[in-house]
């Protein structure tokens, strides 16, 4: 690892908030694929997997996440990103029975 990866390498303030923001990483980078870059119907596979996970969490667990999103999203400078971040809750039905 080079200097500068470890100087702008993030810091969280646990393993949650390390997972959250690298599942966030992955579905960005999914629900902007092009489809030469990841084929459509595998993309949405993948949405509607992470969207069934989610859906059994507990309340808790749900309330944990959409909090840990909310802060990711505060952080975050891409327009875009934020609102794509801040649409998470809703958009992979954490909003239907979080408590």
């Amino acid at each position: 690892m080079t200097c500068w990866e470890i100087a702008f390498m993030p810091v969280y303030s646990s393993l949650t908030h390390a997972l959250a923001a690298a599942l966030v990483d992955v579905l960005w980078f999914i629900d902007g694929s092009e489809d030469e870059q990841m084929d459509p119907d595998d993309a949405v596979k993948v949405l509607e997997g992470v969207a069934h996970l989610v859906g059994k969490l507990s309340n808790d667990q749900r309330s944990e996440l959409i909090n840990l999103l909310s802060t990711i999203a505060e952080a975050e400078s891409d327009p875009a990103r934020r609102e794509f971040i801040e649409g998470f809750p809703e958009g992979f039905g954490l909003l239907d029975e979080a408590v």
